[in-house]
């Protein structure tokens, strides 16, 4: 059999340099096509452009000028860094990037005698095994850590990923062409058609087949694996399409990876369906597909897994029903690198886990309704990363969850969560996000709040809309919105009962009327930094999940033993959007009061960056320019007798009408007594030094 054709998507088909998206696949690159020399297709190099345009100036303004624009411009670049990956630790070694899940590029050609590198650059634990198990790496590779390997025999060698591919070319894997070899093999991809119905066949384990894998090895497409109450220590991979796998009992049928498997079920497959189960203490994931078209989870639960509790990777057509999870590592319900994914996540809870939704790089028809995100350190967010591929993430409609209480700086959790701990909605680096008919209630810090999203690039929310939301008992703001820049973003129609970021949010940044395209107000952004800060110190800790409490028992699926069986074969439909409400407030929950800030400064709930990002970056220099007003006025009142008095009023209400640049403007061209140099000390020095300063607080706390 012949086992791979140039167009297959091992991973991802779109992840070789000049390849098509084959036909059927269902989304397109975000990104542009890569160049021969440049083999990171997300390479994005940060440009500043500067332009000279004025007049003459005196030479003490120039020097002035060029001082401040210098330090502007290295805040600048020190903030953005390179895009584009670092050079590899071998120059002379052909480079593959292990992204998160995905090699690029998955195939790769070189001659006898030559060096690969792998290097990591996803958030997720990866390695590099040998298919027949004669090399690997170490068992976990952490980001930027790098492997590298010499080939010298003519050959096909495939390797994979243990925790998210399998030997057989599923899921993250790939394979290195050594030298001409002609007719060679290489895994295609599975050549079995799905099918759309039930064959009438059923697999029942154990009475059948011992476990599960052997089962659903022994499967034809459209057969149904039905699986008896017990716990199963084994994980399964599923590589027969159109599978119906259905637990007897959903709180009683459990696989259980005993915190050494790496997944419970990992599916490489097209169209196939998990029902009425658990899957519980695996290193990584609970339920998992992968590089697949149609996947759909009903009545599942999730919980005490490593990384996600049911997640679905590079794949479209899909749907997460009535699901639950719980204790996650990372996020609890996770939807990635997809677009347009087709895809619906309605009716299921995520309580306690890392994050309640993420989706890095996803969206395009990704619909998440009628859910519930409680407890989670975080609640739902889409984000854009540098570690997928095809950011950033777009068109995701959030609309009619509750989402409460999350703040849980106890649960399980890692990485990006602890940028989220305390936010209900977050909009983060995203385009054309809606937020709409939420009941969002009691976060220490936001409600909804869209937010740009440092990563290797600098990812901007642009043209999102949170429209028709109900956001109470928020600790620094029911709405906020991160800028300086602010494309399109906007706000209507929300009811709140406390304030929103910037002050005036929905009048100057609202969806039917005034939309400008930044916001001045420097509380939100900076207290961010502190956010980010933290999370870079590891704060909050977290829980561990492998301890973490269990769930109650959750809803069992209806008449699982006679409900039809039916494959994940073309299971999205658009939902009816405008049949979504806004959901009620749970009985006996009581709305938290607001935190306290004093001039931009959290005072009641401050963590230690917080308060110094919000202290240093947002309340110094507002006294700088106090400082600079009242001496701009005092050199006024001693120089009144020289001065018109239409000069005078003009030059008062410029300095006070005009925030920053009007006193700034006096000083350099309204014939001011105080010497040039004292001017320049307070001035340009004053803003030179809170500059560093300020850069050096972004480095030493790693928000740069």
């Amino acid at each position: 059999m012949q086992l791979f054709h140039p167009d297959f998507r091992l991973g991802n088909p779109s992840f070789c340099q000049g390849s098509e998206v084959p036909e059927g696949y269902g989304y397109q690159p975000a990104i542009d096509t890569p160049q021969d020399d440049d083999p990171d297709p997300r390479s994005r190099p940060c440009v500043a452009r500067v332009t000279a345009v004025g007049a003459q100036r005196t030479h003490r303004i120039h020097v002035g000028l060029w001082i401040v624009g210098v330090a502007a411009l290295s805040t600048l670049v020190a903030a953005c860094g390179d895009s584009g990956a670092p050079p590899t630790a071998n120059p002379d070694a052909v480079e593959i990037f292990g992204y998160d899940d995905a090699f690029y590029e998955s195939v790769v050609k070189i001659d006898p005698g030559d060096t690969v590198e792998w290097k990591m650059v996803g958030d997720n634990p990866h390695n590099v095994f040998a298919a027949d198990g004669t090399w690997q790496s170490d068992t976990v590779m952490e980001r930027n850590d790098r492997y590298e390997r010499t080939f010298v025999e003519p050959g096909v060698y495939p390797y994979f990923c243990s925790f998210h591919g399998d030997a057989e070319g599923g899921g993250m894997a790939g394979y290195i062409v050594v030298g001409d070899v002609p007719d060679y093999e290489i895994p295609e991809a599975n050549d079995v058609e799905p099918v759309d119905a039930w064959s009438g066949n059923t697999i029942t384990i154990p009475d059948d087949y011992a476990t599960i894998q052997e089962g659903v090895d022994a499967t034809s497409p459209g057969d149904l694996v039905f699986i008896r109450k017990g716990v199963y220590h084994e994980g399964v991979t599923v590589r027969t399409p159109s599978l119906v796998i259905r637990g007897e009992d959903r709180n009683e049928t459990i696989v259980d990876g005993g915190f050494e498997l790496s997944n419970g079920f990992h599916v490489v497959a097209d169209a196939v369906a998990i029902e009425n189960m658990s899957a519980r203490n695996y290193e990584v994931n609970g339920f998992y597909w992968t590089g697949v078209t149609g996947y759909r989870a009903s009545y599942v639960t999730a919980y005490n897994n490593g990384d996600y509790g049911i997640y679905a990777f590079d794949s479209v057509d899909g749907l997460f029903d009535h699901v639950y999870a719980k204790g996650n590592h990372d996020s609890g319900l996770y939807i990635g690198q997809c677009y347009p994914c087709n895809a619906i996540i309605q009716n299921s809870v995520s309580f306690e886990n890392g994050l309640g939704y993420s989706g890095t790089n996803a969206g395009g028809d990704l619909y998440l309704i009628n859910n519930e995100f409680v407890g989670n350190m975080g609640g739902v967010a889409p984000n854009s990363l540098d570690s997928e591929l095809y950011p950033p993430h777009r068109e995701v409609y959030i609309g009619g969850n509750l989402v409460m209480d999350n703040n849980g700086y106890d649960v399980p959790t890692k990485g990006f969560a602890r940028l989220a701990i305390g936010q209900g909605i977050i909009l983060a680096g995203g385009e054309g996000d809606i937020a709409e008919k939420n009941l969002v209630v009691n976060h220490d810090r936001w409600g909804i709040v869209t937010n740009l999203l440092p990563d290797d690039t600098i990812w901007l929310a642009k043209n999102n809309i949170v429209r028709n939301n109900t956001v109470t008992g928020s600790g620094a703001a029911d709405l906020g919105l991160v800028g300086p820049p602010s494309q399109g973003n906007c706000f209507e129609g929300n009811l709140i009962d406390s304030w929103a970021t910037p002050p005036l949010l929905t009048l100057y940044h609202s969806c039917s009327g005034i939309n400008l395209p930044f916001q001045l107000d420097l509380a939100t952004p900076l207290y961010l930094a502190g956010v980010f800060a933290d999370s870079a110190a590891g704060f909050p800790e977290g829980g561990d999940h492998r301890d973490w409490p269990a769930p109650d028992p959750q809803e069992v699926m209806p008449s699982s033993a006679s409900a039809t069986v039916q494959p994940a074969f073309n299971v999205f439909v658009k939902p009816d959007l405008d049949a979504i409400e806004t959901p009620a407030l749970p009985a006996g929950v009581e709305i938290r009061s607001k935190e306290i800030f004093v001039s931009g400064v959290p005072v009641t709930q401050p963590t230690f960056w917080t308060f110094v990002m919000s202290l240093w970056a947002y309340f110094l220099p507002l006294a700088l320019v106090g400082a600079w007003i009242a001496l701009a006025i005092w050199d006024m009142v001693r120089r009144q007798d020289e001065m018109s008095k239409g000069m005078f009023i003009l030059w008062f209400l410029v300095i006070l009408l005009v925030p920053i640049v009007g006193v700034m403007a006096y000083f350099a061209f309204g014939k001011s007594s105080i010497p040039a140099f004292i001017r320049g000390v307070v001035v340009g020095g004053g803003t030179i030094l809170y500059l560093v300063v300020l850069m050096m607080l972004l480095l030493v706390s790693g928000v740069v």
